[in-house]
């Protein structure tokens, strides 16, 4: 490309003080890149539950409006009161979305490492990806080996390196199984994959026989439907197989994490010892890392004393484990992107296609086997 851009689109999402979301795209100055850096034709960006905070901030989707014209739709929802107070910080503050994308290096600075990645398919995580252009840091970008395309890298980071991320705070806390919610996603069959690789012992929850269908044909030994009549027994026998007592729970609302304690308790006090009224000597763990549910979590306590319900997330972690360590975890992704880390997709849209309100009908709603991919390009 000869000729550098100076301008590319990008989507906005904008909470109005009057108690209202408003997404759209809207033009921004493409900055060229400094020393360290970048500059990304991005080609592929997930839209991950974790992008939905931020971009739909908790507005009633079943309500929303399009106005504008197909190129350049303006879409508007309502916010309840109660949410808007919790989005005082970001009224008026059109946003950028998206954590994590994919494409081809377009630019680069002067520095060796920068020139290294000229026309380089990276995965990269930075934020503002539903753009066409992103000028982003050497270290934000991971080069993909030779013939895998933004496609199947634009998953590369908040998935993987989440699941990778759980079986590293197993063997950091001194458990040797775990247990997962939710576990037909796609980061879920990452996690599973990751697993049977690595030898740990996996207790998936499901919600649906279609999902535990799904998880078995992957190769999971251990699934327990939550829809069943026999879900506590279940769960309390794989618990006792697999000694999983640390879950990672993206439910976080309503009483599931609860019955997870539950459930290793009674494991734990069928392995005998003697009575205690503080329950058993085993500590069980939960770990909230996101809100499928929006209710509030429900403890009835009913599992002694040795117990700890907390919040997990990506950041911090590879934070606390430091850059080499998450600098080999970035690499298995990258080795292993088409196969373990595979992502699939319902849907491949344009930055207009995921304002339709069909779209945001559909992904909104979280719902497993329903991933979306935006794809700037188109």
């Amino acid at each position: 490309m000869s000729e550098l851009p100076t301008v590319g689109r990008q989507l906005l999402s904008l909470v109005k003080p009057g108690g209202e979301l408003e997404l759209s795209l809207q033009d921004a100055e493409v900055q060229a890149p400094g020393e360290n850096e970048v500059l990304v034709k991005v080609e592929a960006s997930p839209i991950n539950p974790s992008d939905l905070g931020m971009l739909l901030a908790m507005a009633d989707i079943s309500k929303a409006s399009q106005s504008g014209s197909e190129d350049n739709p303006v879409v508007n929802a309502p916010i309840g009161e109660a949410v808007m107070t919790a989005m005082a910080a970001r009224v008026g503050h059109p946003m950028p979305v998206g954590n994590e994308g994919a494409g081809v290096v377009i630019a680069t600075g002067s520095s060796e490492e920068a020139k290294a990645l000229m026309g380089k398919t990276v995965a990269v995580l930075g934020g503002a990806m539903y753009s066409e252009y992103r000028t982003l840091k050497t270290h934000q970008c991971l080069v993909m080996n030779e013939g895998v395309s933004s496609k199947e890298a634009a998953s590369c980071f908040v998935n993987p390196l989440t699941a990778l991320g759980m079986v590293e705070t197993m063997r950091e806390e001194g458990f040797s199984g775990l247990m997962h919610t939710a576990a037909a996603s796609n980061l879920g069959q990452m996690l599973q994959k990751i697993c049977i690789a690595d030898d740990v012992p996996l207790v998936n929850v499901v919600r649906k026989p279609e999902q535990e269908k799904l998880l078995r044909d992957i190769g999971a030994t251990h699934v327990c439907d939550s829809s069943k009549d026999s879900f506590a027994k279940d769960l309390k026998e794989a618990i006792l197989e697999t000694k999983a007592y640390v879950a990672f729970d993206a439910t976080g609302g309503g009483e599931l994490a609860n019955d997870l304690l539950t459930a290793m308790e009674a494991a734990a006090s069928a392995q005998g010892g003697e009575f205690s009224r503080y329950g058993s000597d085993q500590h069980k763990q939960v770990y909230i890392y996101g809100g499928l549910e929006r209710a509030h979590t429900v403890l009835k306590r009913s599992y002694g004393m040795q117990w700890g319900v907390g919040g997990w997330l990506l950041t911090p972690f590879l934070q606390k484990i430091g850059r080499e360590k998450a600098s080999e975890l970035r690499q298995r992704v990258a080795d292993e992107v088409t196969t373990t880390f595979k992502s699939s997709y319902t849907q491949e849209v344009s930055l207009a296609g995921a304002l339709s309100l069909d779209a945001l009908g559909v992904y909104s709603q979280q719902a497993t086997g329903q991933k979306y991919l935006i794809n700037p390009s188109l």
